[in-house]
């Protein structure tokens, strides 16, 4: 099949002297291909921090398990996702974009099936390699299809696709959620295999494979010894949990570090490393990545634990907790462009320290809310996510915007890759150590009292009233603690862009002599 497509490539010439693989006709099942393989992570990802409280209820899962149904994933997916986007350079960006939909489709359905928490964690580590290898294909295929003068508007479409799906996921999985009960999370890893297919389906029979562009050898030593180092990081962050193994933290954690500085020191004698460690003495490079790693920990603290808090600690339904979701993503979809064309104007700098800011505030009312135990989701929790959404708006085009300028243009692929990479790492720990800072404070407010659950747990009915009391005042008090945590490190993110990323002096478009007058 393979030798008939490149048959097909080649005798279509406008396709080659336009300097893509695929002829204009079939372009647009790149686009769909590309779009419902966007969607398979986007809606994963989402839906599932919805799903959380209905998982665990429903397998048994203690917090630290649900800290790694979380973490299997995004682990294997931030320490592998460099090596996965070489890989369509290696062998082809069809070939290796098929390959990583498929394994992301077959591990999505072995979780739907997965009988415990133990082997659906086993299960999400794969979901993650296939989806380092099919996330940064995603966007590079239609790259690679598409000539340049009309680049820009195809991912534009497949950008707007992606915010709608992202928008709409949880909405439509908290209403399933709500309506069939704690057994239906399962759909949502099932839902991926007739998405993945037909991706799959349209990129095997209507588009033409392309050539690779590299031979390079893949850093599956850098790939492995990230994995190693990230793991160890994140299982003795998790085992700080009130319900993990304490004793194993320290070592973990130590472990961890030493890794990771050989790592470093790996990739700094390599011919091809994964990561270009020359890169971070660009001080605008490495204050970038530095904002955005305490950004992205933030966002993804709140993003993963606020939903256990609404539906396992306020009771409420999964269909209205869905809605969380949809500012942050409405915001960027609606926003992105003309913020872009503003940092554009005044420089980065002012964009991504205001937009911080404002995140920081929105995280920080939060904390105030859950502090005064105020349990009003449409009046106080929407309205600050809201708020969030509009900030992570100001934030997400300048933000890429300072990375890929602050590099030469042959580098601004790697710094790309490198920036995606820090803001999953952020998320990776971010779960591990807020979960074990929520259930530490969980534990000292119920004093570990017999029959009270633990946090994000679902609990049972008919709870004695001081249970139901002591439960609800912890899980506020909890989430508060991490809300309050990263509204500092969204604080730490501003001064960073505001003291590393390069800007005009003044936000507002300067007046002229004329107008002056």
């Amino acid at each position: 099949m393979s030798s008939a497509n490149e048959t097909t490539a080649d005798s279509h010439s406008p396709a080659r002297a336009n300097g893509t693989f695929c002829p204009q006709t079939l372009r647009k099942f790149v686009l769909v291909a590309a779009i419902l393989a966007s969607a398979l992570g986007f809606i994963d990802g989402s839906i599932l921090a919805i799903a959380m409280p209905a998982l665990r209820a429903d397998l048994g899962a203690s917090l630290a398990q649900a800290q790694w149904i979380s973490n299997a994933y995004a682990l294997t997916l931030s320490a592998l996702i460099l090596v996965g986007g070489a890989a369509g350079d290696r062998f082809g960006l069809r070939r290796a974009f098929v390959i990583g939909i498929a394994l992301f489709v077959a591990a999505s359905l072995a979780c739907a099936l997965a009988p415990d928490p133990a082997i659906l964690i086993a299960f999400r580590a794969i979901q993650g390699i296939g989806a380092a290898i099919m996330v940064p294909g995603s966007l590079a295929v239609i790259a690679k299809a598409y000539p340049k003068k009309e680049r820009g508007r195809a991912i534009g479409i497949w950008a707007a696709a992606s915010a709608l799906t992202t928008a709409l996921g949880p909405v439509l999985g908290g209403f399933v959620l709500s309506t069939f009960g704690n057994g239906v999370w399962r759909a949502i890893f099932a839902i991926n295999l007739p998405l993945g297919l037909i991706s799959i389906y349209l990129l095997l029979a209507k588009v033409p494979a392309d050539k690779p562009t590299e031979k390079r050898s893949l850093d599956l030593g850098g790939a492995a010894l990230a994995t190693l180092a990230f793991g160890l990081l994140a299982y003795g962050l998790t085992a700080m949990n009130a319900e993990g193994a304490g004793l194993m933290s320290g070592p973990a954690i130590v472990a961890g570090m030493v890794l990771l500085v050989v790592f470093i020191f790996y990739e700094h004698r390599r011919r091809d490393p994964m990561i270009d460690l020359g890169l971070f003495r660009i001080r605008a490079f490495a204050g970038a990545n530095l904002a955005t790693f305490f950004l992205y920990f933030a966002l993804s603290a709140n993003l993963f634990y606020l939903p256990m808090l609404l539906i396992a600690g306020w009771r409420l339904s999964e269909a209205e907790v869905g809605f969380i979701f949809v500012p942050l993503s409405a915001s960027i979809a609606l926003l992105s462009g003309p913020v872009g064309q503003w940092s554009d104007r005044i420089g980065p700098r002012f964009p991504i320290a205001s937009g911080s800011m404002v995140v920081a505030v929105a995280f920080a009312g939060l904390a105030l809310l859950t502090h005064f135990g105020i349990h009003d989701f449409w009046i106080g929790t929407f309205p600050l996510m809201a708020l969030m959404g509009l900030g992570m708006a100001q934030v997400v085009s300048p933000l890429s915007t300072a990375v890929m300028t602050s590099v030469e243009d042959k580098d601004t692929g790697a710094a790309s890759g490198i920036n995606n990479a820090v803001s999953r790492v952020g998320g990776l720990i971010a779960v591990a150590a807020m979960g074990s800072l929520a259930a530490w404070v969980y534990a000292r407010m119920t004093g570990n009292a017999a029959g009270v659950p633990g946090f994000g747990e679902p609990p049972a009915s008919g709870l004695a009233a001081n249970i139901e009391a002591a439960r609800i005042a912890a899980s506020d008090s909890a989430f508060a603690a991490v809300a309050a945590v990263t509204a500092l490190l969204c604080v730490l993110s501003s001064l960073t862009a505001w003291f590393t990323v390069p800007g005009q002096a003044s936000p507002w478009p300067q007046k002229t002599n004329d107008e002056q007058d």
